[in-house]
């Protein structure tokens, strides 16, 4: 590499042309990242359904009587009000969505920037502050921390409803933070950036323009992750009561099921469990292959 080549724009980047093509060549020939893919594709058309109105937008109406079995107007029977179990599981799907991009996207900004800051300016006071931040918001149990936050946010009907959202990116960035600085602080070393430095480029520059590319591998995997854990903690969180209030999503309709179970209604369980669980599996399979895939050490010489 010279050191013209190392400075031009844009910036050097790990993944060229070829590389990208191999990256999709491996993440295609990868038969369980690929079913991943087919499963987040399928769901996400179903959630473009629901946002279009051409599905699961009667799902708050009580049309049906009480524990309807299945039939061909309900495919998945109702529940004890009469809902449609079927457009319920459907409409959550975009809950999921809504709230696993929102949270992955979020978090994985903060932890991009707070985590590239700390790894090029290592062994400063920057990074001694953000690495105790990160420290803290580990320390506190998350659960506890979606419901003092809850309590703090009640009296603001604006963000009340995205406490449980609020809380889920206070405490996600920093997985992706401490996977990008340590990221940063190996590319730092690198004759690439290092010959950036000696142009005099400015900071923010060099981790624009050659650092934060190379750490796409970490952030798309991680992405991937933090969703189908957003996902996972709202199903929870809806479960105790301090998640989704005002609608419908997988954690409401496991919450209801607890008390179907008993009188040996299984509807409104299998509905959410089992789309959630094709969901998450899915999410896993993908960020795997993700990491297989976009590892540097994999790409072609």
């Amino acid at each position: 590499m010279t050191f013209a080549a190392a400075t031009r724009e844009p910036a050097q980047s790990l993944y060229q042309p070829d590389e990208v093509t191999s990256i999709w060549q491996q993440l295609l020939a990868d038969r369980s990242g690929l079913a991943g893919l087919i499963v987040i594709a399928l769901f996400a058309l179903v959630c473009l359904a629901v946002w279009l109105g051409l599905a699961g937008q009667d799902w708050a109406q009580a049309k049906g009587g009480r524990w309807e079995a299945a039939s061909q107007t309900y495919w998945w029977g109702t529940n004890v009000l009469g809902q449609d179990i079927f457009q319920r599981s459907v409409y959550s799907v975009t809950v999921a969505f809504e709230i696993g991009v929102l949270v992955a996207l979020s978090s994985g900004v903060i932890g991009a920037i707070a985590g590239a800051t700390a790894g090029w300016h290592k062994n400063s006071w920057l990074e001694q502050t953000i690495v105790l931040l990160m420290g803290i918001m580990d320390s506190i149990p998350f659960y506890l921390f979606v419901a003092a936050l809850a309590f703090a946010l009640q009296g603001y009907a604006p963000f009340k409803q995205l406490a449980m959202q609020l809380a889920m990116i206070a405490c996600f960035w920093t997985t992706t933070a401490r996977l990008v600085r340590a990221e940063v602080m190996r590319l730092r070393e690198q004759e690439f950036v290092q010959s950036a430095v000696l142009l005099g480029l400015p900071a923010w520059r060099v981790l624009l323009r050659h650092v934060l590319p190379n750490t796409s591998h970490i952030l798309l995997a991680q992405s991937a992750i933090v969703f189908a854990a957003a996902i996972k903690a709202e199903v929870v969180l809806s479960f105790l009561g301090l998640g989704v209030q005002d609608g419908v999503s997988w954690g409401l309709m496991l919450a209801e099921s607890t008390q179907e179970v008993l009188a040996g209604q299984f509807n409104n369980f299998w509905a959410a469990s089992l789309p959630l669980f094709a969901l998450l599996l899915g999410f896993n399979l993908l960020a795997d292959a993700l990491q297989s895939a976009m590892d540097p050490r994999q790409l072609p010489a």
